[in-house]
Order: structure tokens, then C-alpha cells, then sequence
């Protein structure tokens, strides 16, 4: 998987658990809970949505590192190799 997928599946469920959320209006360096407002549980389910989509487990350590687009596709794309 390319980091364009990845970020396309980053976006995808992001605006599935936040559907006020575009994501064409989400930036790179946007965070997910400062800039974005999500809640603790929102993280959990888009944590859970990644998982299910990119089989990579993310562990409660590793949250900061899908904090924002950019983090998350580095992230997952270096777990899936």
C-alpha cells in the first residue's frame, strides 16, 4: 500500500467516525483531537477503523503517532512493511 492509499484510508474513517468532518478540509498537520475535536473515544474507534483496514495494531503508546495525517501515514506505511 501506497502512502496515498494510506492517507485515503486515514480520511475515509475519520470522516466515517466524524461525519462533520470533511476531508478535503483536513490538512496534513491538522491533530485530530486539538485541531479536529475528537474525543478520547472517537481515537479509539478511528484506531480501531486503521486496524481493521491496514491489519496494523496500534497500540495506546503509539496514539500520538497517528495524531495527524502526515504522523498517521508515516506510521502505518512503516508497520506494514
Amino acid at each position: 500500500m501506497n502512502k496515498a492509499e494510506i492517507r485515503a484510508i486515514y480520511l475515509q474513517e475519520l470522516s466515517r467516525i466524524a461525519p462533520d468532518i470533511e476531508p478535503e478540509t483536513v490538512g496534513d498537520n491538522d491533530h485530530i483531537q486539538e485541531d479536529l475535536e475528537l474525543d478520547s473515544m472517537d481515537v479509539l474507534n478511528l484506531v480501531t477503523a486503521l486496524h481493521e483496514r491496514t491489519g496494523v495494531d496500534i497500540p495506546e503508546t503509539d496514539y500520538p503517532r497517528i495524531a495527524t495525517v502526515a504522523l498517521a501515514v508515516e506510521y502505518l506505511k512503516g508497520a506494514m512493511q
